[in-house]
């Protein structure tokens, strides 16, 4: 598994080697590594800075790939064409992950596995330095993270950056080739409609991997501040899915940065009423804290969201991490809703909307009452 951070990373092959600081050469700084379980401990292994000339040319031949081979080139493009080629091969979607608050690094990667699992999709986790203080850390370490959130949405914008421009150029070669084929087939013919309708069919066949963002908890701030930056690439066409799920951010006033996200197919917000993490945060910060767009029902404005209450949905009941939880794994409505959010599909049919409040829901089955029990 590949994770990509802008914590400090020191020499070493354990995971001790993530701390729970921004890189020192500042929190824009992206590190990429390659992590492993091996005998149920986690080895990592560096990714080289610098690819040699030889490594470049051999990538490009390879992968068909219209670089320039004479300039310096990074041990990013390795991991991009062998994710890319990785998730061609086994007709797998590739799920970049951002974790929430007090999460340390195995937490982060025990999360990515179980996705892994639980819905055969390629998981890439960005990693934040979320302090990891605990279980109950205080309004401190809160804090703490929100602000440590705030500082790395920058490194996000990269991060994003970095997807839109690997999977554009891993693509490109499909794409002219695509572009001559109905340019040769419409030559001198003045119906534009026709080739533009030949040029789309012929790309949803060849150009199959799906890349979708899961944001949890406060992953979902930092996302919202990745969007405030002046050099905000986060808000372009980049997935096919957005999915923020039990998001640790305000409600009111949402819709004012979710709408200005462009994707392939939909943004999906994912709302638990009885949350009891999200009451949490609330609580912590005192009244200054607004309602939680992952648990508030209200308010639900926004032109391209599509909402998704699972708060009736069996076995949620107030649990925070749903989408991997037993709630997913006992609850095959659910687990099938996730699966396709997390694959670049759509899942209004899948469910019921209620026009009044603007949210789709879940069937849900109540559980049975043993008559003896009451007596």
């Amino acid at each position: 598994m590949y994770l990509v951070t802008n914590r400090s990373v020191s020499n070493g092959t354990t995971i001790r080697v993530f701390g729970d600081k921004p890189n020192a050469k500042g929190p824009n700084e992206l590190r990429i590594v390659e992590v492993n379980e091996v005998n149920k401990k986690w080895k990592v292994s560096a990714i080289k800075d610098a690819l040699t000339p030889a490594q470049v040319k051999k990538l490009a031949q390879d992968h068909h790939l219209t670089i320039d081979t004479s300039l310096p080139w990074h041990g990013s493009l390795e991991v991009a064409c062998k994710l890319f080629t990785q998730a061609s091969e086994e007709n797998k979607a590739i799920l970049f992950f951002v974790h929430g608050y007090n999460n340390d690094v195995s937490d982060v990667l025990r999360a990515a596995q179980q996705l892994e699992a639980l819905y055969d999709v390629i998981v890439v986790p960005f990693t934040w330095p979320a302090n990891g203080g605990g279980a109950v850390s205080g309004t401190a370490s809160y804090l703490s993270d929100k602000a440590d959130a705030r500082a790395s949405s920058g490194a996000f914008n990269r991060f994003v950056g970095k997807i839109h421009y690997f999977h554009t150029l891993l693509s490109e070669t499909n794409l002219l080739s695509i572009k001559h084929k109905v340019g040769a087939k419409y030559k001198g013919n003045k119906n534009p409609m026709a080739a533009a309708a030949l040029y789309s069919e012929l790309v949803s066949k060849v150009c199959t991997v799906k890349i979708n963002l899961l944001c949890h908890s406060m992953g979902n701030y930092l996302l919202k501040h990745s969007l405030m930056t002046s050099d905000n690439v986060t808000s372009q066409l980049v997935f096919d899915n957005i999915n923020l799920v039990a998001a640790d951010t305000n409600n009111k006033h949402h819709a004012n940065w979710a709408d200005t996200i462009d994707v392939r197919n939909r943004i999906h917000v994912v709302i638990n009423e009885n949350d009891a993490a999200l009451s949490a945060s609330r609580v912590k910060p005192g009244k200054e804290q607004r309602a939680r767009l992952g648990q508030y029902l209200k308010n639900l404005n926004s032109k391209h969201v599509v909402y998704i209450d699972v708060s009736e949905a069996n076995e949620v009941g107030n649990k925070h991490s749903y989408y991997i939880s037993d709630a997913a794994t006992k609850n095959a409505e659910l687990q099938a809703v996730f699966n396709d959010m997390f694959k670049g599909k759509s899942v209004e049919k899948r469910l019921t909307y209620f026009a009044a409040d603007n949210y789709f829901t879940l069937p849900y089955y109540k559980k049975r009452i043993n008559t003896c029990d009451i007596i």
